[in-house]
């Protein structure tokens, strides 16, 4: 929010804009409180229904990422008028179909005419006020899970260059459309998009005044996304989130140059970082919660 901007202050606000959080959060009883969101961008791939469903999966995490429950959703269009209207009625197919495998029902949605398509939704859901997971929740002695392999930046950029293999390709719009729904018990939670895995670890060691140790050995990446950064195949946000981040991250170990880029890599439809007791871990726990140190994160 741009300073000056003034905004309504309410105690059952529980979750604002203040710590960078996925989503926000506001108490309607002691027994419930709204969480909601909204995320839309351009074509990540080329299939006008794929590109729906991860429009779709994209905003829903953001639900998810707070320990919420999606109820209800509005579509975002933008869409050139004398656009083909059948890759249009794909993409609201394809979200559409993601919306209803997540239980959420589609209320209706606005659309305005644009040269370029971008898609996604406002998504409402609910999560019980002392439930809600936030980015200020980390503690000292939990263990740090990342649900989903890095990469899907990389490979996107990849594909647009004709580097990218078809299976390559395949492998990241599975990860993509996979829903970040989990039963997973955590204190703090973070779904990893456009700002890469250390801007937005960034912002939960920042928020919950710890230290994130991240152990480069245990992170996932996806088939072929190494060999593209090593090609050099990056995309434009990954340079903007290195200088975002990189002086809040400390290297204390010898770093592949295509490992140093992932780490910054922007994610669509990326996984959750969890930061669990290590009695709750499920999952590829990729790190630990120290007490706050010289640097909100090192990376081993």
């Amino acid at each position: 929010m741009l300073p000056g901007v003034p905004r309504l202050a309410n105690s059952n606000v529980l979750v604002g804009f203040d710590t960078s959080d996925d989503a926000g959060v506001y108490r309607l009883s002691p027994e419930c409180a709204l969480v909601q969101t909204v995320d839309f961008f351009t074509p990540i791939v080329d299939d006008p229904y794929t590109f729906g469903a991860i429009a779709a999966a994209n905003s829903l995490s953001d639900v998810f990422a707070m320990g919420g429950t999606p109820l209800t959703a509005l579509s975002i269009l933008c869409y050139p008028g004398k656009g083909d209207l059948e890759d249009l009625s794909a993409i609201l197919k394809g979200g559409a179909e993601k919306m209803i495998e997540a239980g959420c029902v589609v209320l209706g949605g606005h659309s305005v005419n644009d040269d370029e398509i971008k898609f996604g939704y406002a998504v409402t859901g609910t999560v019980h006020p002392e439930r809600v997971w936030t980015n200020a929740g980390a503690r000292p002695g939990d263990v740090l899970v990342l649900t989903k392999p890095l990469g899907t930046g990389v490979i996107a950029t990849a594909l647009k260059r004709g580097l990218a293999s078809e299976a390559h390709v395949e492998a990241a719009i599975a990860s993509m459309l996979r829903l970040n729904r989990t039963d997973a018990v955590a204190h703090g939670c973070t779904d990893i998009t456009g700002f890469g895995l250390m801007g937005h670890a960034r912002e939960m060691a920042l928020a919950s005044n710890v230290t994130l140790e991240i152990n480069s050995a245990a992170l996932e990446f996806l088939p072929g996304a190494l060999e593209y950064a090593a090609q050099g195949a990056v995309p434009g946000g990954l340079h903007n989130n290195r200088e975002f981040a990189s002086c809040a991250v400390r290297i204390a170990g010898d770093l592949r140059p295509e490992v140093a880029a992932l780490l910054y890599d922007p994610q669509t439809s990326g996984g959750l970082l969890l930061a669990q007791d290590p009695a709750h871990a499920a999952g590829v726990i990729i790190g630990r919660v120290l007490e706050r140190g010289e640097s909100p994160i090192v990376v081993l």
